[in-house]
């Protein structure tokens, strides 16, 4: 009985700690064969629309998360995406909810993406508060939030994760130089051995991320406005 009682409570986590994702909604589909999947904004009018996906159930692996998103979208040929709200019975947006929502996905061709600034996004994953370091001035960043750094070409950065066997790196952004995408956490980061939205660019505390996982990241997260 013991026994029992320690295999449904295994079961009971798993099934708290589930999250599905289909797709939900096939308008067309496009061959491209880009590896990249974007979050787009005005770039919205000139995408064609080619589906839905739905994420169902809250996971804190959010790379497992994004692979099963990842691979959804590129079953229909898409490069980019944006988040889609789920409406009230007023019509009014809901609130983002972990636990189910919704991306609309996209083929944009890579032309007509806007250009980036070198800004540098930093991502808290840890389930608790996190105190770094941009400057050597300190920031509380909460769990599951990022903030941007709105970097000046050719000035030097020092992030710092303010341990005593803390990571620390410098960044020198230049000004035609893509936005950079960074996620700081208590515990190593397993690389995607599929090669699909590589996650491994840094081993330690600060792991640089690659960028469609990164701009992923910058939608269910939340962000968090900081005086930088």
């Amino acid at each position: 009985m013991k026994n029992l009682g320690i295999v449904m409570i295994l079961f009971c986590a798993h099934l708290f700690n589930a999250q599905n994702v289909y797709l939900t909604k096939v308008e067309k589909t496009n061959n491209n064969t880009d590896k990249f999947l974007y979050k787009i904004d005005k770039e919205v009018k000139d995408a064609e629309y080619l589906g839905e996906v739905e994420v169902q159930g809250f996971s804190n692996d959010d790379a497992a998360v994004f692979s099963l998103l990842y691979k959804k979208a590129k079953e229909i040929g898409a490069n980019t995406f944006t988040l889609k709200n789920f409406e009230n019975i007023d019509g009014s947006s809901q609130e983002f909810n972990p636990s189910n929502y919704k991306l609309a996905l996209f083929y944009l061709p890579k032309e007509k993406l806007e250009n980036q600034n070198g800004q540098i996004y930093l991502f808290a994953s840890s389930e608790k508060k996190q105190k770094i370091s941009i400057n050597k001035k300190d920031f509380e960043f909460l769990p599951r939030s990022f903030t941007i750094i709105k970097s000046i070409p050719g000035e030097l950065y020092t992030i710092s994760t303010k341990k005593l066997l803390g990571s620390t790196i410098k960044l020198q952004p230049k000004s035609d130089q893509i936005n950079q995408y960074f996620e700081i956490s208590a515990t190593k980061i397993k690389p995607d051995e599929s090669g699909v939205g590589g996650l491994n660019l840094k081993s330690g505390d600060i792991v640089g991320l690659e960028k469609s996982y990164g701009e992923f990241l910058s939608t269910i997260y939340k962000e968090i406005k900081q005086d930088n």
